[in-house]
C-alpha cells in the first residue's frame, strides 16, 4: 500500500507540472507555471514588507529613490508586451550588502550598498534591467512550479522508502532532498543568464548603454568578500561566463 500511495503522489505531481503551461509574451517561450500573473503580483506585494524589514527598511535618501524610480520606469516603459505586473522600485537602507533582487509580480529592490558603488545611470539601468527581466521572464513562477514538483516527488520517495523501524532509510530521504536542491541550483544559473540576455535588450530599448552591464559584473566581483563559488555548485554563473554572454547578447541585439 505504501508503494501504491507513493506512485499516485508522484504521478499526480508530474502530471500537474507538465500540464500547467503558459506562453510568455516577452520571451516567446512556453513555460511550465502553476500561478497567474495576478497571483505573482499578490505574492510579491505580500512578501515585500518582510524583505524590506530584513534589510533595515527603505533608504531615507530621496534622491536615490527618485533616480531608481525614474530609470526603472523608463525600462518598464520599453517593454512592448502586455503584462499584468505592477512594478515598484525600492532602495533598501542596507549599506553593507551589495545586492539587488526582485520578487514575483514586479517588486524590485536594490541595496544602498550596491547603488553607492555604481558610477553611472547606465550601470544602475543594467542592474534594474536584469531584475525586471527576472520578473517578465516569470522565473519565480517557474521555480514555484518546480518546487511543487520537487516536493511531490520527494514526498513520494519518502513514502516509498522510509521505514520508521529502520533508521538507515532516513538517508534516502536526505539524499533525495540534496539532489533536488542541486537541480534547483542549475535552474538558477540558467535564469541568471537569461536575465542578462533580456536585460541587454531592455537597456538598449530604453536608450541605455548595455556595455555598462559588464562594468556591473566587475563591481560585483570586486565587492564580493569571499569571491564567487565554483560555477558548478553556484546559483549564479561566474563573472567571466556572464561577461561573455552579455557581449554575445549585445552583438545579437545590434544585428537585429
Amino acid at each position: 500500500m505504501r508503494f501504491i500511495v507513493a506512485a499516485l503522489v508522484a504521478i499526480f505531481s508530474f502530471f500537474s507540472y507538465c500540464t500547467s503551461t503558459s506562453d510568455n509574451p516577452v520571451t516567446g517561450e512556453r513555460q511550465r507555471v502553476s500561478i497567474s500573473q495576478e497571483q505573482e503580483v499578490m505574492i510579491g506585494k505580500r512578501a515585500a514588507p518582510q524583505l524590506t524589514e530584513q534589510h533595515g527598511g527603505l533608504s531615507p535618501d530621496r534622491k536615490a529613490q527618485d533616480l531608481v524610480d525614474r530609470i526603472g520606469g523608463e525600462l518598464v516603459g520599453a517593454i512592448e508586451a502586455e503584462l499584468s505586473y505592477r512594478f515598484d522600485f525600492h532602495v533598501l537602507a542596507e549599506s553593507r550588502i551589495v545586492n539587488a533582487f526582485a520578487l514575483p509580480g514586479g517588486q524590485v529592490f536594490i541595496t544602498q550598498g550596491l547603488l553607492e558603488k555604481l558610477d553611472s545611470e547606465d550601470q544602475v539601468a543594467g542592474v534594474l534591467a536584469h531584475e525586471v527581466s527576472h520578473v517578465v521572464a516569470r522565473h519565480s513562477a517557474e521555480h514555484i512550479a518546480k518546487q511543487q514538483l520537487a516536493q511531490g516527488l520527494t514526498g513520494a520517495t519518502v513514502i516509498a522508502t522510509y521505514d520508521p523501524n529502520d533508521p538507515r532509510t532516513a538517508n534516502t530521504a536526505q539524499m533525495t532532498m540534496l539532489l533536488t536542491e542541486l537541480v534547483n541550483m542549475k535552474f538558477g544559473r540558467e535564469d541568471e543568464l537569461e536575465a542578462d540576455d533580456l536585460g541587454v535588450g531592455l537597456m538598449m530599448a530604453a536608450g541605455y548603454e548595455p556595455e555598462s552591464l559588464i562594468e556591473v559584473m566587475d563591481i560585483l566581483e570586486a565587492s564580493s568578500e569571499r569571491g564567487f563559488r565554483p560555477e558548478f555548485l553556484s546559483s549564479h554563473p561566474s563573472p567571466n561566463n556572464r561577461r561573455q554572454r552579455i557581449r554575445e547578447a549585445i552583438e545579437k541585439q545590434k544585428r537585429l
